[in-house]
């Protein structure tokens, strides 16, 4: 089977749609939000200049998306996939939800669609997770991510920032999900 980095996904509260060059006005409007980037290993990203370097790697990682509200259309944030390995592994992330949208299952929502998708070509999903970044640590771990070790990442085109590598794999997903 061919994993497609770029599927639409869509479930009851969000829709996941490839991201496009002409998304970056709107994504850009929610990420303009210094609180969203507060515990992230890049706080400045809220900045038009250095987050037209995350969307252009964005796009040309040709795994981003947008995420949109169901109800209203809105824009809630973005996701990626990344880094699909020969250990039957990929990562996801570059996760961000707009403010309004937190502590409403939205991002619980993105990653079930993203794992539920992914399981069905790889073992093992990967997350790259800021050491000081603890609301992210803390939703990984509640989707059954488990700290694997300690690295050092480069975000394209930013520098080299100290990272916390938490994986999920398929058998204790599936166990997560039969056990709801």
């Amino acid at each position: 089977m061919y994993f497609d980095l770029q599927p639409s996904l869509k479930n009851e509260l969000i829709s996941v749609m490839p991201l496009k060059a002409d998304d970056f006005k709107s994504l850009y409007a929610v990420a303009s939000d210094p609180l969203i980037w507060e515990q992230h290993p890049n706080k400045d990203r809220y900045k038009k200049a250095v987050f037209e370097t995350f969307f252009k790697g964005a796009m040309e990682s040709k795994g981003a998306f947008i995420v949109y509200d169901n109800e209203t259309g809105e824009v809630v944030g973005s996701s990626r996939f990344y880094d699909l390995e020969e250990d039957n592994s990929i990562a996801v992330g570059y996760t961000f939800i707009g403010r309004k949208f937190w502590g409403k299952g939205y991002n619980a929502s993105l990653k079930k669609l993203m794992l539920d998708y992914a399981f069905q070509f790889v073992d093992k999903i990967n997350l790259h997770i800021g050491a000081t970044n603890f609301r992210s640590q803390k939703a990984a771990e509640k989707l059954g991510a488990v700290k694997v070790s300690e690295i050092e990442i480069a975000y394209y085109g930013e520098a080299i920032k100290w990272n916390f590598l938490y994986q999920i794999d398929r058998d204790k997903w599936q166990k997560k999900l039969d056990a709801i």
